[in-house]
């Protein structure tokens, strides 16, 4: 955009034609190679039997874990929008059967999470402690 507070004095050619050079630009050179890592070989490690193991007994309890509160859960949202009657049935006093299945909820979202702890603890962190031992990988 042509500055109109002053008259147009070209100061150079580059100015006429909008094609200024690109500035702070360096001939690139060849960068070498970043030196190889003296860490763990995680491809290995990812395709070794041990961590093969690890997966499968992790994800023998999350799926099924997963799969059932998804159930319940999605049981609870259905009965609540179509079985109006039944969730408002009373159970004591103001307590109905949707109050129930609501702290149900709750509740069985505490229990899934202690139950995976105490999964995880007894099953998963003795394997990643030996494979962290067999591959030299210690604690950073």
């Amino acid at each position: 955009m042509p500055d109109v507070a002053r008259p147009y004095t070209a100061s150079n050619a580059l100015e006429d034609t909008g094609q200024m050079p690109a500035l702070f630009v360096r001939e690139r050179q060849p960068t070498p190679p970043p030196p190889r890592a003296t860490g763990p070989d995680y491809d290995r490690i990812q395709h070794g039997k041990e961590f093969v193991a690890l997966r499968k007994t992790f994800r023998r309890f999350v799926f099924p874990m997963s799969l059932l509160f998804f159930t319940w859960y999605m049981m609870f949202v259905l009965l609540a929008a179509y079985a109006h009657d039944f969730m408002s049935r009373k159970v004591w006093g103001e307590v109905n059967v949707g109050m129930l299945l609501g702290l149900g909820q709750f509740a069985s979202t505490i229990l899934i999470t202690i139950a995976y702890l105490k999964f995880t603890n007894k099953r998963l962190d003795p394997k990643v402690e030996a494979l962290r031992a067999s591959v030299g990988a210690g604690e950073r």
